[in-house]
């Protein structure tokens, strides 16, 4: 029989990001159970650890699952297709039956040569010869309708070439307005040619104009009170975004191997994402614990010596190899490919397009997957041993809080608090406290008030008080604590100031304890340090989270007026081009960047706004 592992749930649902992406359930041999995709990869996986409301099958995989390996997608749309590409690969036992192994839908160009038609095709993979193939697309019925939009604005023929040649008067699409009839010649081959290139255009996603245009029309047909018509316009706009939607997850027909790097003192993760014949195909993370290299191109370098030489390649070798950081020794890496496997391997730094996607979405998993393994039990637990030591504190403490103050040239103060245990985060007890009555930008008076609320409820309550208080701050913020303390008469609580360095970098803290007046430094690869640093950052972003709401709330302001760049008329043309800020949430960049008069660097920024 086979065994089992405990997979930790608990601990894994409580960092995983809300990015839309893909998901393998492993058993404890490292094998495939399942694949799926998300929306968001939290809201999804917690749903197979409910207590309740769960069928017997999910909980018999639930029960096999020793661990689960994510892939972050930039939309919904990409993770659909890696999820087929890895069903098709991987075939889990879990997936056979509940997914049909179906080909995609593409959109087809024949190849007549003076009139050809746009059909609905549907293949398992884009076909090579005659014709041109649009897509793949994630939803044959948006295919089916966007088609019968095309007709009606380019009046595209859409019928079979033995209809078309047999015809001796116009078919019915010619009397409703959706075809020209070039099958009786009431169109001359140049024109038609003129309106298949405006419809090529806009497959390949190079006719924003078009989409404007019909943005232009909603508008004036509200302006009339036109609703039904406008309403009509609206559905169009959202067909033809749909439509044109291309996807990162399928590009240039290489193969290529995209490796990213992430790291922190104690851990480095460096992500690899497998891309074979244009698709991307697979994604893993590979975890490195000993670091002798400084340099990240040096770590990656002898990273890469390793995976390919060592018969780790779970793909073989590409074609190409694109890397987030440039590699110290490229040139040998390269010869030795040659030397060893007789292939030339393009070994490159600074990608655009496509693989400056892919590149981007493997930086994005490794972020995820070391702060996933930064935030596990177990490096919790050694690094909050680690902390007590430093400190010359009893083991038995159990509870660290810590304050920070947010605000914007004292607009919409807030301070929050974070609790933490030997286990992580505690978010039930988190708590934020809108500051009022406190003259702009006095953070003194905004700590005073804070702490003072926190604790005159708390020195009475079932929960007790923590063992340690942490202030984001030097000694006038936590002169203040202790002033607060000294007032309320709370004894037994140590209270310890953080103070960034002169260079506000990470590693250079001093640490005030009021206990008996002194000063502590750390050194910069001390892991009690760095769970300091976490709590405190952790305290940092629910304050500034907070704030945000706060300010947003007070201006009466949607996510979209807080982002910087954005005014009135280009938050109109957001919210024509996508329908509504629920969809805006959910598009990826490159469709953001399709908007027009949306330029790169203001897409980033929204969509910043949104996931970050």
């Amino acid at each position: 029989m086979e065994s089992q592992s405990i997979f930790d749930a608990k601990s894994f649902l409580k960092q995983l990001t809300t990015h839309p992406g893909v998901y393998r359930m492993m058993d404890s041999r490292g094998e495939v159970l399942y694949v799926g995709k998300a929306r968001n990869l939290k809201n999804r996986v917690s749903s197979y650890f409910r207590n309740t409301g769960v069928s017997i099958k999910t909980r018999a995989l639930v029960e096999k699952i020793a661990d689960i390996e994510i892939t972050i997608t930039h939309s919904e749309t990409e993770a659909l297709l890696l999820e087929q590409n890895l069903i098709k690969t991987l075939k889990p036992p879990y997936n056979i039956l509940l997914r049909d192994d179906k080909s995609y839908p593409y959109i087809y160009l024949s190849s007549h040569s003076d009139y050809p038609s746009l059909t609905f095709r549907r293949v398992r993979q884009k076909k090579t010869g005659k014709g041109r193939f649009f897509g793949p697309y994630t939803s044959a019925a948006a295919v089916r309708e966007s088609l019968a939009l095309l007709q009606k604005i380019f009046r595209i023929r859409q019928c079979e070439d033995s209809f078309f040649s047999n015809r001796s008067r116009p078919c019915l699409q010619h009397q409703i307005g959706r075809c020209s009839a070039p099958c009786v010649g009431l169109i001359d081959p140049q024109s038609y040619a003129e309106d298949m290139s405006h419809a090529t255009m806009f497959l390949e996603g190079r006719n924003p104009e078009i989409i404007n245009e019909t943005i232009q029309q909603m508008e004036a047909a509200s302006m009339q009170l036109d609703f039904e018509r406008a309403a009509v316009l609206r559905d169009q706009v959202d067909y033809l975004r749909r439509v044109q939607e291309q996807q990162a997850i399928e590009g240039v027909a290489r193969d290529i191997d995209a490796f990213a790097l992430s790291s922190s003192l104690e851990l480095v993760v460096v992500h690899g994402l497998f891309i074979r014949a244009g698709r991307v195909v697979g994604s893993k993370s590979f975890y490195l614990s000993e670091r002798l290299e400084s340099d990240d191109g040096d770590l990656l370098s002898s990273f890469l010596n390793q995976y390919y030489f060592g018969e780790h390649a779970i793909y073989g070798l590409p074609q190409e190899i694109t890397t987030s950081v440039g590699l110290t020794d490229k040139d040998a890496l390269k010869a030795a490919f040659k030397e060893v496997f007789n292939r030339n391997v393009r070994i490159e730094h600074n990608v655009r397009s496509n693989r400056a996607e892919w590149l981007h979405l493997a930086q994005t998993n490794a972020n995820q997957a070391l702060s996933t393994r930064m935030q596990s039990q177990d490096a919790q637990l050694q690094r909050w041993q680690s902390f007590c030591d430093a400190l010359s504190l009893e083991a038995s403490v159990k509870r660290v809080e810590c304050f920070d103050v947010s605000h914007t040239f004292g607009e919409a103060t807030v301070a929050s608090c974070v609790v933490f245990g030997p286990e992580g985060a505690i978010k039930d007890l988190y708590r934020r406290y809108n500051i009022k009555d406190v003259p702009a930008g006095d953070d003194y008076h905004a700590m005073e008030q804070a702490l003072t609320r926190r604790y005159s409820k708390l020195k009475d309550s079932d929960v007790g008080l923590p063992d340690i208080i942490l202030i984001d701050g030097g000694k006038g913020q936590l002169g203040i604590a202790h002033q607060v303390f000294d007032e309320l008469q709370i004894t037994g609580v140590t209270l310890i100031g953080v103070a960034k360095g002169v260079t506000r970098k990470p590693g250079m803290e001093t640490l005030f304890i009021s206990a008996d007046n002194s000063i502590l430094n750390l050194p910069g690869d001390s892991t009690a340090l760095h769970l300091i640093q976490q709590i405190r950052d952790e305290a940092h972003r629910f304050a500034i989270t907070g704030h945000r709401n706060q300010r947003n709330k007070k201006r009466t302001q949607s996510v979209l007026d807080a982002v910087p760049g954005i005014g009135p008329k280009r938050r109109r043309d957001l919210l024509n081009y996508f329908g509504s800020v629920r969809n805006i949430e959910r598009a990826s960049l490159e469709e953001i960047k399709r908007v027009p008069g949306i330029s790169e660097v203001i897409a980033q920024t929204i969509y910043a706004a949104f996931h970050e």
